[in-house]
């Protein structure tokens, strides 16, 4: 798939329904630095908007990617199954960013107790498991905000899925 042929055949297909960048990214509800980058060639964009460019464009989706016009039109059942597809990957998201908001709550309690036991230590006096408690807190705090950037970040979250995938 050659990314700066399809972003120049999205180009085209803007320039052909005589709009700007600004107007296309209103209409797909993204910023028109995205647009930009999509007709650059430097990012593509997911397969939902792909779907909504191709109806608003008019063109098939196998056009879009192929990046060059072709007679045939997409039918309905290889729409849907593309849209289903589509609809499967942002329920995966939305579920990878539930959980992360879980994550984020658990880290805020863990970090305010914490930063309580910091406070206790003059009334609790030094003790073994009161050390190990308030290691557990920090630790615990310190790693969910690691993985969260992580998981927010799109480039080491593809560098991770890319080593997973090499294994």
């Amino acid at each position: 798939m050659d990314q700066v042929k399809i972003g120049e055949f999205l180009k085209t297909l803007r320039k052909e329904k005589n709009i700007t960048q600004e107007e296309l990214a209103d209409k797909m509800l993204v910023s028109r630095r995205t647009v930009s980058r999509w007709e650059t060639g430097n990012n593509l964009p997911d397969l939902s908007v792909l779907i909504e460019l191709a109806d608003f464009y008019d063109v098939d989706l196998r056009e879009i990617l192929n990046g060059q016009r072709k007679d045939t039109t997409m039918d309905n059942e290889y729409k849907e199954t593309l849209l289903m597809a589509a609809d499967y990957v942002e329920e995966k998201k939305q579920t990878i960013i539930k959980r992360m908001h879980v994550l984020f709550i658990i880290a805020t309690f863990l970090g305010m107790a914490y930063f309580f036991s910091i406070f206790m230590e003059d009334y609790v006096g030094e003790s073994a498991i009161f050390s190990f408690l308030q290691g557990v807190c920090l630790g615990t705090t310190i790693g969910m905000c690691l993985v969260g950037i992580i998981v927010t970040n799109e480039k080491a979250l593809n560098k991770l899925a890319e080593l997973k995938s090499r294994k």
